[in-house]
């Protein structure tokens, strides 16, 4: 346990669990063990941080859950610990849970993450840095969404989500670029303009994965944005929206 540390009523912190440094966890929290919190993280009342996965393959291996500094974790939310398959469950720095959220084992949720009021991750979902889930969204086992991408409230993904892009409908599809988001995180009024160019390609070519691909490095220069979309859309195991 690290100093300044406020743990209230009827919480339950188990054996092998380490804490940081000016934390704040409410009452009715349960810590399960074998879980790492970061420094200057809120944990509100009744929610489970470290439970063992609601996965009837786990065998009760040894795993653990691991959270980032200076995350906020709202009330009634619900973190379960890897199985064997992965060994973990992570949660970032700077990452905001509203109330009711669920992250299920072996997944790594990145930093600077919102995930809004009653989102709910299947096992072995990853999810990129300073993206936003809204309120509801559901997001199917082993599924992948890229940093700065955004899933408007209500919806459900079964495939991967690619970088910097707004997601909406059902089917969840291509609703444009983040472009708010990435001016409040400092991108250049360039790297939005080829994000922009390189998804109109993509999606709204009418061509095949493959094709698509080739059209953006054959067109663009090997900027870092245009190298993490190509990457993600590659690695996708699932497919894209």
């Amino acid at each position: 346990m690290g100093s300044n540390i406020k743990v209230g009523p009827f919480s339950v912190i188990e054996k092998n669990v380490k804490i940081g440094d000016n934390c704040y966890i409410g009452n009715n929290v349960t810590i399960a063990c074998d879980t790492i919190i970061g420094d200057n993280c809120k944990i509100f009342h009744s929610s489970s941080i470290g439970e063992i996965p609601q996965d009837l393959k786990y065998g009760g291996e040894k795993t653990f859950t691991k959270i980032g500094n200076n995350t906020i974790i709202r009330e009634y939310v619900t973190i379960n610990k890897g199985t064997i398959d992965l060994g973990r469950t992570e949660v970032g720095s700077n990452v905001l849970l509203m109330a009711s959220t669920h992250i299920a084992h072996d997944c790594l949720v990145g930093d600077n993450v919102i995930m809004s009021n009653l989102a709910t991750l299947g096992g072995h979902v990853q999810i990129g840095n300073w993206a936003v889930l809204g309120g509801g969204v559901l997001v199917h086992q082993f599924t992948q969404i890229g940093d700065h991408a955004l899933i408007g409230g209500g919806f459900r993904a079964v495939q991967d989500v690619p970088p910097f892009i707004i997601a909406a409908n059902h089917p969840l599809e291509y609703k444009g670029v983040n472009i708010v988001g990435l001016k409040r995180r400092g991108f250049s009024k360039k790297d939005m303009n080829s994000i922009k160019k390189a998804y109109r390609g993509f999606f709204r070519s009418g061509g095949n994965r493959k094709t698509a691909i080739e059209k953006i490095e054959s067109e663009f220069p090997k900027t870092k944005v245009i190298q993490k979309i190509l990457d993600f859309i590659k690695h996708s195991n699932r497919g894209i929206i």
